[in-house]
């Protein structure tokens, strides 16, 4: 084994020398430069001063503007919910620790962490799961007459905290474990190790397929025929410059979505399945912590994709910051009246990015 295993602990590094430290208990300066956990402190403090803002101008501008209360934009506070969630329950800890080169708060700190990073992450991609069925049912009408209603918005974000829970709790009461990761400032789920009585391999084997590979594969799927969709109302209508807009944007839209969504999760997936593959293998600290968090920035892409997309909150949001009165008015106005014309002009089935 090329590191070193402790009781709730793994250190990418073997223990020749007599260096390593459990992680809970003294400095990892030997794993990295210290100035590496300055870094990733004051990455954490960027997340924390660009996402908390973000994310709780999303809440507050809704609960400020009833028009902006409809039932698909309870699924974008979901989003906005989770991604506070991973704000302050995560990212606060994770700097911290960082500032102190190890997991400072001990095990149940580590446990805290981990459980609190993975339920907004899940929470986040689930409702991404969500927002993407609504837009495939909605534009392309496999169920004829039906209208995505309150109750079915309810159902979606009790659906995502359900899911949310069904991966972040169990490794807190024994099927699999948080420990520290990359660095050892912050925690997750146990790639690492196949420590007796955990069942880790059976944990990671349904996560990766429940919490990971089926929900990508329905985001691609929805967003697929939605694209077909809208490719066949343009066509119908050649000659229609508003259709042809309208196509334009959503699938501008789309495309960012599935992007942002790649982006920030498949390098984190993709190693966590390396190492969960190749146990015992040589790694080093960063292997883990790059991608790790860089996942973690999903809270600042969701907002600015699925919320800052949307003409209508952009307008009010410009409002609530600007005491009332939107200076950008009559440009706003204009790109949100084109909007609803392109939405009109496709069909009536909503293809205008919510």
């Amino acid at each position: 084994m090329n590191g070193t295993e402790g009781p709730d602990f793994y250190v990418p590094m073997v223990n020749t020398t007599g260096i390593v430290r459990s992680p809970y208990d003294y400095p990892q300066y030997y794993l990295v430069n210290p100035a590496a956990f300055s870094m990733l402190a004051a990455y954490m403090f960027f997340l924390i001063l660009v996402g908390f803002p973000v994310n709780f101008l999303t809440l507050y501008v809704t609960m400020e503007h009833k028009k902006l209360r409809t039932p698909l934009n309870y699924i974008l506070l979901n989003l906005a919910v989770a991604n506070l969630f991973m704000v302050i329950g995560g990212f606060t800890t994770t700097m911290y620790t960082s500032m102190h080169g190890y997991f400072v708060l001990g095990r149940t700190g580590c446990n805290l962490e981990g459980f609190f990073a993975t339920l907004g992450g899940e929470i986040a991609l689930w409702s991404l799961v969500v927002l993407a069925v609504e837009r495939w049912v909605v534009v392309c009408k496999p169920i004829s007459n039906f209208r995505f209603g309150e109750n079915h918005a309810v159902m979606g974000v009790s659906f995502t905290w359900l899911m949310a829970c069904a991966c972040s709790v169990p490794p807190l009461f024994g099927w699999s474990r948080y420990i520290p990761e990359g660095m050892q400032c912050s925690c997750g789920i146990d790639y690492y190790t196949r420590a007796p009585g955990y069942n880790n391999e059976s944990f990671v084997i349904y996560m990766f397929v429940c919490h990971f590979s089926i929900p990508l594969t329905i985001i691609f799927f929805c967003y697929g025929r939605l694209l077909c969709a809208v490719k066949d109302a343009a066509a119908a209508q050649q000659e229609s410059e508003t259709t042809q807009r309208a196509e334009r944007e959503v699938s501008r839209m789309v495309v960012i979505m599935v992007i942002g969504f790649l982006i920030c999760w498949l390098p984190y997936a993709s190693v966590a399945w390396f190492i969960f593959t190749h146990q015992g293998s040589e790694f080093g600290p960063v292997f883990m912590t790059i991608p790790a968090f860089f996942a973690k920035s999903s809270a600042i892409y969701n907002p600015m994709i699925y919320i800052c997309m949307n003409k209508q909150f952009r307008h009010c949001m410009i409002t609530t910051l600007c005491c009332g009165k939107n200076p950008f008015e009559e440009e706003e106005g204009a790109s949100t009246t084109a909007s609803k014309t392109e939405a009109s002009s496709v069909s009536s089935s909503h293809v205008s990015p919510a």
